[in-house]
């Protein structure tokens, strides 16, 4: 088809959470990873936190902010759970597999932002999970909640999706069946809202499928079963020529749906497989990228239909230096993005041309997406360091602090000159002084 003359791209809720005190999903109020206003630079165990506090069990899902609350997901195990599935292997893969067979209890905490108490904490589901996640960086409480305000939305997967309201009283809940990852690495597809309505994807090693919700009542709207193996990247929603639409990142072909009926618009193969970072949009392109096996990085020029593989739709790719798990951020035209051991580059997101790719200092892997704020890139790392480097085409580290016997795996919440950073067992608030 004949590309529109005039192409109008609007990403749904990017001024939906103005409030510089919010930060209500997993990527921030404009799903870029972009903070309002300032964050803090330099901290340590003993300078710049404001307070700590104790999460029971284990979960990998960032912090959302809303009002006076920080909400969060967790799983707490019955007993160790060491006990059951000693090695950390479970039989299906490397490292896969780990405390399937433990009974746990789902858990969504609510804590006061300025003293970290726990002001409510309510289990959603006890059960034993019939597949585990790979022993050092999944967890079974790894899909981030989403807020607007008004209700707050927990999604375990397999163990099913919860509609709580900011009392912590649940108004309606929804199960679907088990499902198979890949390798049993685990599950994690973080929550979309956009709206009224709420985007679940179920990239699987069988039975795929696209669902949305309604927010008030959980009931489906519509639902498409997909061709896809295991894939972990969130559902986007975007506007373009007046048409919204859904783009889902995936192995086999990166597809946009009607929003409306969920038809296929248009799809695009090209990336490899256990697709993880989460499409990003700039001008009228979407980029998407994979990391692990035949990675690549494509810009799609978007308003066309059908098949856009092979064609002049594709406007720039890459298969260097992309991000296996980490998500990217877009700000100021450049797209930063980290590999899981520690390569970081900065590119044009219109053209692709390489600003820097450069090793950050110290021996690192990563599984926390970047965020930004005052011209400020801050990188988690699983060794406990989080490094703050400066935005902009030459790379410069401002800062690296460091954390003693932590482990980041969550991506840190941004807010009102805060920062809300989970470890392993314990949620810091960090602000400078």
């Amino acid at each position: 088809m004949i590309m529109r003359a005039l192409l109008l791209l609007v990403i749904p809720g990017l001024f939906a959470a103005t409030d510089p005190a919010a930060w209500p999903r997993w990527r921030g109020p404009n799903e870029n990873g972009v903070a309002k206003g300032s964050a803090p630079v330099e901290w340590s165990d003993t300078k710049n936190i404001v307070w700590k506090a104790n999460i029971p069990g284990r979960g990998h899902s960032s912090p959302v902010l809303w009002g006076d609350l920080v909400f969060l997901t967790t799983a707490i195990p019955a007993k160790p759970v060491a006990e059951a599935t000693a090695g950390g292997g479970g039989g299906r893969g490397p490292g896969g597999g780990f405390a399937a067979g433990v009974e746990h209890k789902f858990v969504v905490m609510a804590l006061d932002r300025k003293t970290g108490k726990t002001v409510w904490e309510k289990t959603l589901v006890t059960a034993t999970p019939h597949e585990g996640y790979h022993f050092r960086y999944g967890s079974f409480a790894s899909n981030s909640p989403i807020t607007d305000g008004k209700m707050v939305y927990a999604f375990f997967g397999s163990r099913g999706i919860y509609a709580l309201d900011l009392k912590g009283n649940v108004v309606w809940e929804k199960t679907f069946g088990k499902m198979r990852m890949r390798l049993a690495f685990g599950e994690g597809v973080p929550t979309v809202l956009d709206g009224d309505r709420l985007l679940l994807n179920f990239d699987q090693e069988d039975g795929s499928y696209l669902t949305v919700l309604d927010k008030t009542t959980g009931k489906e709207i519509w639902k498409v079963e997909r061709q896809e193996a295991s894939s972990w990247s969130p559902p986007s929603v975007v506007t373009v020529g007046g048409r919204k639409q859904i783009i889902v990142a995936a192995s086999s072909k990166v597809r946009a749906y009607d929003y409306q009926t969920g038809k296929v618009i248009w799809e695009c193969a090209g990336l490899g497989s256990n697709v993880i970072p989460a499409p990003v949009f700039h001008n009228n392109t979407v980029i998407v990228m994979s990391g692990h096996r035949e990675p690549n990085r494509m810009a799609i020029k978007l308003g066309r239909d059908g098949d856009l593989t092979g064609t002049d739709a594709v406007v720039w790719s890459n298969t260097k230096g992309n991000s296996y798990t980490p998500s990217p951020v877009l700000h100021d035209g450049k797209l930063y993005f980290v590999t899981d051991n520690g390569i970081l580059s900065a590119i044009n997101a219109s053209t692709g041309d390489l600003y820097y790719q450069e090793r950050l200092p110290g021996t690192y892997s990563l599984k926390a997406s970047l965020v930004a704020a005052n011209g400020n890139l801050y990188v988690s790392t699983e060794q406990g360091d989080v490094l703050v480097v400066k935005m902009g085409e030459k790379f410069e580290v401002v800062a690296t602090n460091k954390m003693t016997d932590e482990f980041f795996i969550a991506s840190p919440a941004i807010a009102d000159g805060e920062m809300y950073l989970r470890g392993k067992n314990t949620l810091y608030l960090i602000r400078q002084k």
